[in-house]
């Protein structure tokens, strides 16, 4: 049985994973999803210091405070920076990677490396006015309307600090584990376009291809819950 750690990805919070955990929990494995600082139920803490460590350091808590080994660390959308840096930081208790729609990073990028001029210049202006990113319109991540009215409801805004905080991290180091990119093809979304060429130009990736929306453990649960099972067991 394998020890998962579900990390959610901008706006949203440990409440995305809903639908998945207790389908891990029925098979035997532990699962924990982790809520990052400034959002989910953590909202209520002001968001002024928070930094992209700060989310860092949320994962890599889950994997002390839990004891977990042979780890399976799932990453959606922004997580992507997080489980790189985790992986880079505790290498020898992380038995698979899984992305899940998400920035795959290399050393020195940040989450605005990921946007166009026209997108980071909006966000640094917004950021600078009110320390934080609103949430999106829950549309852009294609889900049947109730699905989106649920999303829309829990999303919160998103710390700004974290946006423009350069990663470093060993690059071989994380390529020395398996890891698995999740590409979410219908619609596919703009803000992870740049990870998509990498992992099928770059060694070691296995990739998924799934005709769905971003948000795939909202919209298709039971799909993302066959992946990591089966993840889970080569790990």
């Amino acid at each position: 049985m394998a020890d998962f750690v579900l990390v959610h990805g901008a706006w949203h919070g440990a409440w995305c994973w809903r639908r998945v955990l207790p389908a891990l929990w029925t098979q035997g494995h532990r699962a924990f999803a982790v809520s990052l600082s400034g959002v989910g139920e953590r909202a209520h803490q002001p968001s002024g210091d928070i930094r992209l460590t700060t989310h860092i350091d949320d994962v890599a808590a889950v994997i002390e405070a839990e004891e977990l080994q042979r780890v399976v660390l799932v990453g959606h959308s922004y997580a992507g920076m997080l489980i790189t840096a985790v992986a880079d930081r505790m290498s020898e208790r992380i038995a698979h990677l899984v992305y899940l729609d998400a920035i795959v990073p290399h050393s020195g990028e940040s989450w605005a490396s990921f946007h166009d001029d026209a997108t980071r210049a909006v966000r640094r202006a917004t950021i600078a006015k009110g320390g934080h990113l609103p949430p999106p319109d829950a549309a852009i991540y294609a889900l049947p309307a109730d699905d989106e009215a649920w999303v829309a409801r829990r999303m919160r805004p998103h710390p700004g600090g974290v946006y423009e905080d350069a990663l470093h991290f060993d690059a071989a180091r994380v390529a020395a584990l398996p890891r698995t990119f999740v590409d979410c093809t219908s619609p596919a979304l703009p803000g992870v376009a740049r990870s998509r060429p990498r992992v099928r130009a770059e060694p070691g990736w296995r990739v998924i291809e799934i005709a769905t929306g971003h948000d795939l453990m909202v919209g298709v649960p039971q799909q993302l819950i066959s992946i990591l099972v089966e993840v889970a067991a080569s790990a």
